[in-house]
């Protein structure tokens, strides 16, 4: 069923169980952060949809959002004196965007209709084909670790810098499906192929494509010594929740 919720575009795409950090500064935002405060503490909830095409500074337009994004769960808020607000929450649930409904007058923040989609959970056969692919995915996924931060050091230690480890430590989760997410938030993949990873809907095709790709990574990080995308966003790790 189709359902409208607060629409927060970002430069980022969140996956289910993954922790995002928010500063909230735009009074348009502050007053969905409010709005959301004041409601059930069930119904705390917003759509994060990665932008597409454009940008979210100001009051500058976003032209285009991908098609596929995730709840986020509003849970811990830290307001300022001067009305910003430090803000912790947790993707929930992906959803398939609608349609984009302009701010107005009495909600001055964007809201969208959605459709959530559904979690498939894989059969018997499937399962044991999940548990390959995530061994799998474990194993490359820390080989890219390994030579991104042997990358990132060179370049802090050329910088003059080796006083602070540059990647920290990642626990994964043991569910074939929760790291899938995980991995693909925290993985060095590009927003596109974040997205679609995000827009799979069966748990064995995303292990499978997250494999190839971080297959690809890792060959371009050992043959390049290359970081593939920018390092502020490599060093951002997010968490399960």
């Amino acid at each position: 069923m189709a359902e409208i919720i607060p629409l927060f575009p970002l430069g980022t795409v969140l996956f289910p169980g993954v922790v995002l950090p928010l500063h909230i500064f735009e009074p348009r935002y502050r007053a969905l952060i409010r709005d959301l405060m004041a409601a059930e503490p069930d119904s705390r909830q917003f759509g994060v949809c990665a932008i597409r095409q454009g940008w979210e500074v100001g009051e500058d337009a976003v032209t285009a959002l991908y098609e596929v994004g995730c709840t986020a769960e509003l849970r811990q808020v830290h307001p300022y004196r001067d009305g910003r607000m430090d803000v912790v929450t947790v993707g929930r649930n992906r959803f398939r965007l609608l349609e984009v409904l302009p701010a107005g007058a009495d909600v001055p923040y964007l809201r969208a209709r959605i459709e959530r989609l559904p979690e498939f959970d894989a059969d018997v056969s499937a399962n044991e084909e999940a548990e390959v692919l995530a061994g799998g995915v474990r194993e490359v996924f820390a080989r890219c670790r390994t030579l991104l931060h042997a990358t990132l050091r060179a370049g802090e230690q050329a910088a003059g810098d080796d006083s602070r480890p540059v990647l920290p430590a990642l626990p994964l989760p043991s569910d074939p499906s929760m790291l899938s997410y995980l991995v693909g938030s925290a993985a060095p993949l590009t927003l596109d192929d974040q997205q679609s990873l995000l827009a799979i809907d069966e748990p064995v095709s995303r292990l499978r494509r997250e494999l190839r790709l971080l297959k690809r990574e890792a060959t371009m990080l050992s043959r390049l010594r290359a970081v593939p995308v920018p390092l502020a966003e490599l060093q951002v790790v997010q968490s399960p929740n």
